[in-house]
């Protein structure tokens, strides 16, 4: 296949997808998105590879989603349809392991991709960030469901609400990666792990035992990714969303509008989030 924004190799039984958008530090683009889900799709079907590294060009990973100075890149997900996106498969629908070598700062888009996949070397020098509400919007991509699961509610809970950065060797000792080296060794290690891997591990049996772990997490990923996607395009309508994406750009601290009501976040998350929206004061007096 011809790709315009990814690089793909192959040898050793590995296959190697390269975001190669260098001069944006690998924003994603929707283009590029698909580029990596489609070869990704092409990978899982030879027999020749038996593991996937995903990783980026020149000195980032990926910074994320493209913005834009007029702030409306989120709202413009009213327009996608439902459900996951079309073209390709994503790492946790691979049944090959799927290695990310985070070269360096991985943010938004970048972040959560990097969590999809089944094992992750970093950087030390690296960044990853989970900025989502910092930028008016709600976490995509299954982050809601695998990010906890990964390092723990309380530190989930802290890396999506607050989102702050976290540096490599922190982020290798809550577990959100397997191990932190130093950048020039990112690729080098991600090889040898996959090479180890497509040597000597038997695919049947390395593909029966990701599936199994991945069904045996409990949660519908179709249901994630709906309740997500209803989120965030709710999200990105709301002026916040530019709001977020103009404050970051101007740097500058963001003028929030507000917070949800009961009702919307009744319609938004129906169960797990009622107790935690803004409830009417008890005034005592009856009213």
């Amino acid at each position: 296949m011809t790709y315009e924004h990814i690089l793909v190799e192959t040898g050793d039984g590995v296959g190697m997808i390269t975001m190669n958008r260098p001069e944006t530090l690998n924003a994603m683009i929707q283009d590029m998105s698909r580029e990596v889900r489609l070869a990704m799709e092409d990978l899982d079907g030879r027999d020749d590879v038996r593991a996937i590294i995903l990783t980026g060009a020149g000195k980032a990973f990926s910074a994320g989603a493209s913005l834009s100075k007029d702030g409306k890149n989120f709202s413009r997900w009213a327009d996608r349809p439902a459900g996951p996106p079309e073209g390709g498969i994503l790492p946790w629908e691979v049944r090959k392991p799927v290695i990310a070598a985070i070269n360096g700062h991985a943010a938004g888009m970048g972040a959560t991709w990097a969590v999809m996949c089944d094992i992750r070397i970093m950087s030390e020098e690296a960044k990853l960030v989970f900025p989502f509400v910092r930028r008016g919007v709600t976490p995509e991509l299954w982050s809601t469901a695998l990010l906890p699961r990964l390092v723990g509610l309380a530190r989930a809970m802290e890396l999506l609400l607050t989102g702050r950065p976290i540096m490599g060797q922190e982020a290798a000792a809550i577990g959100l990666v397997n191990r932190a080296v130093p950048r020039e060794q990112v690729l080098a290690e991600a090889l040898r792990m996959a090479r180890d891997i497509a040597a000597n591990a038997a695919p049947n049996s390395a593909e029966l035992a990701k599936a199994m772990i991945l069904e045996h997490l409990g949660v519908d990923m179709h249901q994630v990714w709906l309740r997500e996607h209803h989120a965030l395009r709710w999200s990105g309508q709301h002026p916040d969303s530019a709001e977020g994406v103009q404050a970051f750009l101007e740097r500058r601290s963001p003028r929030w509008q507000g917070g949800l009501t009961r009702e919307t976040a009744k319609e938004l998350v129906p169960v797990a989030n009622r107790r935690l929206v803004r409830a009417p004061v008890d005034t005592g007096r009856g009213d």
